[in-house]
């Protein structure tokens, strides 16, 4: 007896493509945003002489950092909700196995 094993395979538009490079690149332009602000962080801190300045710059960063981050989170969720909502049509593969 025969067994038929369906595969569900989706074929992504122009449009697909467009939004899924358009997602991937703004993930990767955030995060080198973020580390490189940090690093920016941590070098302009290893010359602070005062506790105030010390605190300073350690509101600043946490502030910076959260402001990257919130960004990258809302952005992430708008372009991933435009990369499901553009992934193609789902084609059903039936094949047979002896």
């Amino acid at each position: 007896m025969s067994n038929i094993i369906r595969t569900e395979t989706r074929k992504r538009g122009l449009f697909g493509w467009i939004f899924l490079i358009i997602f991937w690149a703004f993930n990767a332009l955030m995060a080198l945003a973020f580390f490189a602000g940090m690093n920016g962080a941590a070098e302009s801190t290893a010359t602070l002489t005062t506790d105030a300045e010390r605190a300073g710059a350690a509101i600043g960063t946490v502030i910076g950092a959260g402001m990257i981050v919130s960004i990258w989170a809302f952005g992430a969720i708008i372009l991933g909700i435009f990369v499901l909502l553009t992934r193609g049509k789902k084609i059903i593969v039936e094949t047979t196995a002896n």
